[in-house]
């Protein structure tokens, strides 16, 4: 399977170095980015791969099978509605767009395009990949615990990237935890309150954070979402699931305690590669292992993207009217 990357950022060129060297039965072809000195400098060790400066020029490269769409969050709608149209399989990172409109956009033309057919468009929400939310949940649906009553999700970061803002680190890193704790209770989520400092600390980046989002799902269940992209710590992601007769928690996983000099010691990582590379891993392969196939991959939907998008949207909302909950859009 012949894959072009769009976006050689970060994001990108860890995907481009796992299909290369990770991923069986994929073959990465071409990358676009408008700055064609790093696409160059990305694909400089992977014969016969092309670089544009122009994504389009990507999707209609005949040597290009499918495409995995790792540019900027508000360029991630049209250019999966440019693969819908060139009918080219899409794995379109997190999120599937920046709004609402964009995203139900996104699902008519996708519904149009495949009707009761394969999907084209998934979406990369690779915590449902992981071992340790994958073994989370299988805990949960056991049902050896009783229900789940409620969800912790923490997630902290080292520091924001240029141009981070109160309203885009929702749509870029919490959208995470808006999908991962809905899909471990199995029920969707119906409204959203957020909170936060009244004023940015002095490590924040001018951001308020870290922030806490509470989420009300239909099964009944009030779970929270800790958010902080500045914690200078460290990269820490942490879930825990509260059940009627116990708590099922993921522990760090690859951590080692150095002993020495009177003092024990423990690394964290810097950020997202070394705690979910296998995610990663595991989830373009399942992608690259169906399509090959000509099977519908058990990624997230399209759907589920545009659902994530909603429930941001509500988080948003509620931010700009004092934090009160904020029902969550019925989709169209």
């Amino acid at each position: 399977m012949r894959i072009g990357i769009i976006g050689t950022g970060v994001m990108g060129a860890f995907h481009v170095q796992l299909l290369h060297e990770q991923v069986s039965g994929a073959t990465v072809t071409a990358v676009a980015d408008p700055d064609l000195e790093r696409a160059n400098t990305v694909v400089a060790a992977i014969p016969g791969a092309t670089a544009f400066s122009d994504p389009l020029d990507l999707i209609a490269h005949p040597e290009v099978d499918a495409v995995l769409i790792a540019s900027p969050d508000v360029l991630h709608a049209e250019q999966t509605l440019a693969c819908i149209a060139a009918g080219k399989p899409a794995l379109c990172e997190k999120p599937l767009s920046t709004s609402v409109e964009d995203a139900e956009r996104v699902v008519a033309a996708h519904r149009a395009a495949v009707g009761d057919g394969v999907p084209l468009v998934h979406q990369g929400f690779m915590r449902r990949f992981d071992p340790g939310y994958v073994a989370q949940k299988r805990a949960i649906d056991s049902g050896a615990h009783g229900r789940p009553v409620m969800v912790h999700s923490v997630g902290r970061g080292v520091s924001t990237g240029p141009g981070a803002t109160d309203e885009t680190v929702i749509y870029n890193s919490a959208i995470h935890d808006l999908d991962i704790v809905p899909w471990l209770l199995g029920a969707p989520v119906t409204a959203v309150s957020w909170h936060a400092p009244e004023t940015p600390s002095s490590t924040s980046g001018g951001l308020r954070e870290p922030f806490i989002l509470l989420l009300r799902t239909a099964d009944g269940a009030l779970s929270t979402v800790e958010n902080s992209l500045n914690a200078r710590y460290g990269y820490d992601m942490r879930s825990e699931v509260v059940c009627e007769t116990g708590v099922v928690a993921i522990t760090e996983p690859h951590r080692i305690v150095v002993s020495t000099e009177l003092t024990s010691r423990t690394d964290v990582p810097v950020d997202f590669r070394p705690r979910y590379e296998d995610a990663y891993r595991l989830e373009l392969q399942e992608w690259v292992t169906a399509m090959t196939e000509g099977r519908a991959p058990t990624l997230a939907t399209v759907e589920d993207g545009a659902q994530a998008t909603r429930v941001a949207a509500a988080a948003v909302a509620s931010m700009h009217s004092g934090g009160g909950f904020v029902a969550v859009e019925a989709a169209r």
